[in-house]
This record gives structure tokens, C-alpha cells and sequence, in this order.
């Protein structure tokens, strides 16, 4: 497929500068690309490229454009460039049906054009809209719902009850519905707790590889509309995400915490449970959450707090050795100018 270049600013809503009928067959890099390709500048220590890239044209800011290339003039070059790259590489939808090898149980209700892999189990009493793909090895517990245009990818695992809404995918060898880590003691042991709620993931969700989201102990554990998780991230019972959230990968979220709209976890952070992190806060990567955190905040460090205190403690940080050995010379000579006082006091002992 090749588009001109005019066609490609109309669907981007940009402007076109330079030749229109520029003929575009793909995207590649500022340094890779050929020509007959397009590329992108979406930062601009990289602006030098622009000049030398082989590329038929550029997708960048009017700021940017001064170089005398084709180009499209966009306000957010690095979304045009993704939207490039889904109509370039996104192929036609092939419903394939339900191929040998998969197992459906009893009650299974099934929407139109689907496609379910060799080796899916699909437990009594699912249901699974339009156009759900579930590669080889899926396992659907009992009860399972999904909406229309799901993907789960090989590995996939949805415990019993769990609800999908639609435009969802979920990446390799990620859980679903998992008990929650609920244990009452009991002498010098302890004693489970049954996990009998769900996982309700709201529509336009995507999970990446290997995150355990857990089900609930009595109601639901909640991902909001939106929301992308990162590879190896851990949901814990009873949470509540909100929309369109970001979280990378690594971070654990302790049970009954909730997160508010559009939320930034950076990677290896950690929350305990049952505080409250405001709307449009972000905390950066390797931080730990000891309590709730205002909306709009920006924390950092383990306990977190203000990114730019933290940045202030930072830069201390590596000077602390000679400050206490300052500090040692300021508390002898002031040891040693309280005797002198003591001493010069009238009728001090000769």
C-alpha cells in the first residue's frame, strides 16, 4: 500500500508542505529510512537528522520546519507517527472459527467471527462476543464474559466469573482473576481467606505479558477504561484503577488501593494498600507509596515525596561525608570555646 503525501496530512489532520503527490509506501527511523518512506521528529535533539535522512518527507512541528523537506505539519509528531504505523502494518481481520483442538464446555455462547486457536479451553457458561481471537493455550474458567474484539494472546489465564469489556488485549502468559493474597492468622499459621469477587476490565484495556491482576475477596477488583499495563505488574485484590492510567512494568499495587484518572506509575514502584493516589498524579520509577497522594502530585524516592525536594536531598546526598566531618570540627571547637568561657568566669577554680 502507498498513499500520497496529501492523503496521509488529510488523515493525520495536518497540513502538507512541499510536493503533495509525494508517493509514501512506509515509515522507517530519521537514519534508516529510504526513500519512498516517511519518518518523524518528535524530539529535537535529533533535529540534525532531518537535514541528511534519506526519507521522502518528515512528520514534524511548523516550529521544525525550516529544513526545505516534504513534510506533514502536525502539534504531536510522535501520535501521527504511531497512527502512521497502524495504517501501514495493521492487516485485515481473518476470522479463523473454532479450529481443532480446542475444548469448549457446556453452555459456551459465541458471538460472530471469531477465531479460537488449538489448545484453548473454554469453561461451562462463557460467553465471548464479536470477533474474540484467543490463542493457543487460553484457558477460560467457568462464567468467563468478553466483549467484542478482544485478543488474548497464547498463555492467557481468566479465572472464573471474570468480566472483559470490548477492545481489550492482553498479552502472553498474563493472569486474570487470580486469588488475592488474603490470609487471617491463626496461632503460628494461617488461614486463607476465599477470594469470591471478580476482575472487571473496562473497555480499550491492554496488559502486557506476565502481570497477575487479582480477583477480589468479596466484590471487584477494578481496571478502569483506558488504562495500559506494563509487562510483570501486580494488581492486588480489591483494587480500584481508574481510566486511562499508565503503568510500567514491575510496580505492585498493594490491595484496596485506588488509583484516580490518569495516573503515572513509573517502573518498580510500589503502593500499599488501601490508600488513595489523586487523579493525574505521577510517581516516578523505583519510588515507594507509603500513604495516599494528592491529585496532580509528582513524587519520587522511597518514601516518596515532591520530586523537586528530592531532587534538592539529592544533590546533598553525596557531600554528607564531609558535612559530618564539618560538623565534628564545629562541635569540638565548640566544646573547646565553652571551656575557655567556663574558665574565664570570675572565681572559676584556678
Amino acid at each position: 500500500m502507498d498513499k500520497s503525501l496529501q492523503e496521509l496530512a488529510d488523515i493525520l489532520g495536518g497540513r502538507c508542505s512541499g510536493d503533495p503527490e509525494t508517493r509514501i509506501g512506509g515509515l522507517g527511523t530519521l537514519d534508516s529510512a529510504v526513500e519512498g518512506k516517511i519518518t518523524f521528529l518528535a524530539n529535537r535533539k535529533y533535529a540534525s537528522l532531518v537535514a541528511t535522512t534519506k526519507a521522502s518527507a518528515v512528520v514534524l512541528t511548523a516550529a521544525d520546519n525550516s529544513y526545505g523537506r516534504n513534510a506533514i505539519i502536525v502539534d504531536n509528531p510522535y501520535l501521527a507517527f504511531a497512527r502512521l504505523l497502524t495504517l501501514f502494518t495493521t492487516q485485515p481481520r481473518k476470522s479463523r472459527g473454532v479450529m481443532a483442538g480446542a475444548h469448549l464446555g457446556e453452555g459456551v455462547m459465541i458471538g460472530a467471527e471469531v477465531s479460537i486457536y488449538p489448545g484453548v479451553v473454554v469453561g461451562n457458561g462463557v460467553r465471548l462476543g464479536d470477533r474474540v481471537t484467543l490463542h493457543p493455550n487460553v484457558t477460560l474458567y467457568e462464567g468467563v464474559v468478553l466483549g467484542d474484539d478482544v485478543t488474548l494472546h497464547a498463555g492467557v489465564s481468566v479465572r472464573e466469573g471474570c468480566r472483559i469489556g470490548n477492545r481489550v488485549t492482553i498479552h502472553n502468559g498474563t493472569v486474570i482473576g487470580s486469588d488475592g493474597f488474603g490470609y487471617a492468622p491463626d496461632g503460628r499459621s494461617w488461614y486463607k481467606i476465599p477470594q469470591i469477587g471478580i476482575v472487571t476490565i473496562q473497555d480499550d484495556v491492554e496488559i502486557g505479558a506476565n502481570a497477575a491482576i487479582d480477583r477480589a475477596a468479596l466484590e471487584m477488583t477494578i481496571i478502569g477504561r483506558g488504562t495500559k499495563i506494563d509487562n510483570l505488574v501486580q494488581v492486588a485484590h480489591n483494587c480500584i484503577i481508574g481510566e486511562d492510567c499508565i503503568v510500567v512494568a514491575q510496580a505492585g499495587i498493594a490491595g484496596s488501593a485506588k488509583l484516580g484518572r490518569n495516573v503515572t506509575l513509573g517502573g518498580q514502584v510500589a503502593i500499599v494498600g488501601h490508600v488513595t493516589i489523586g487523579d493525574e498524579a505521577m510517581i516516578s520509577g523505583q519510588s515507594g507509596v507509603m500513604g495516599s497522594v494528592a491529585p496532580g502530585a509528582v513524587l519520587s524516592g522511597t518514601p516518596a515525596i515532591p520530586h523537586q525536594a528530592r531532587l534538592r536531598a539529592a544533590a546533598v546526598f553525596p557531600h554528607l561525608p564531609e558535612m559530618r566531618k564539618s560538623m565534628n570540627r564545629m562541635e569540638q571547637r565548640l566544646v573547646k570555646v565553652e571551656g575557655e568561657l567556663v574558665a574565664a568566669r570570675p572565681g572559676a577554680a584556678a
